[in-house]
């Protein structure tokens, strides 16, 4: 019997598919290293683009708390000149009231009392001064009391003093002073 060696052609065989199995590997990691440097740059162009959009907000964020800041300064400045004017308004409504109780004070004087201290506080007015008489002071506190821009009189002191050969009663006397901008208050006063 004849003998036929077919081992090199196997072997010829072997060696065709590791070489198209070795050039498969080199395609496939080829195109896995193409597709994974790919994927690579993509996720890179989108986390640049994302990180462009975050610094575009960041921007305009402080561009707006600055707004703000400008804004809330601005109401307080706003607050501080509304303030101002209320003061100045009430100011001007009670020019006329410092003329009025002065008036008034000259007014409710009767003879025989001086005047040496008038202070105010708020509403309420004290008066210090000597009178000739204790029934002097009594006939201050009654014309204090009819008067329209005076009320509620009281008497916190009466001291009789020897002054030289006469005698004198020293006094402290309050009273409130009615306020032009209080309308029912100051509208009785008047009737």
């Amino acid at each position: 019997m004849p003998r036929v060696n077919l081992l090199p052609w196997r072997a010829e065989q072997r060696e065709q598919r590791k070489k198209e199995f070795l050039a498969a590997l080199g395609i496939a990691v080829a195109l896995g290293a193409i597709v994974t440097l790919g994927a690579k740059f993509t996720y890179q162009g989108w986390i640049k683009d994302q990180q462009a959009r975050n610094d575009l907000l960041k921007t305009e964020i402080s561009v707006l708390d600055k707004q703000i800041d400008e804004i809330l300064g601005l109401e307080n400045q706003k607050e501080r000149l509304l303030a101002r004017m209320e003061i100045i308004e009430q100011l001007q409504r009670s020019r006329p009231e410092s003329v009025h109780l002065f008036d008034e004070l000259v007014r409710t004087l009767p003879e025989g009392v001086y005047l040496t201290e008038v202070s105010q506080s708020g509403r309420r007015v004290q008066i210090k001064g000597a009178a000739q008489s204790s029934t002097r002071v009594s006939a201050l506190m009654r014309n204090i009391d009819a008067s329209s821009w005076l009320r509620d009189p009281g008497l916190d002191v009466v001291q009789t003093v020897n002054d030289g050969p006469s005698r004198n009663a020293e006094f402290t006397v309050f009273a409130q002073q009615i306020a032009m901008d209080d309308e029912e208050e100051f509208g009785e006063a008047l009737q």
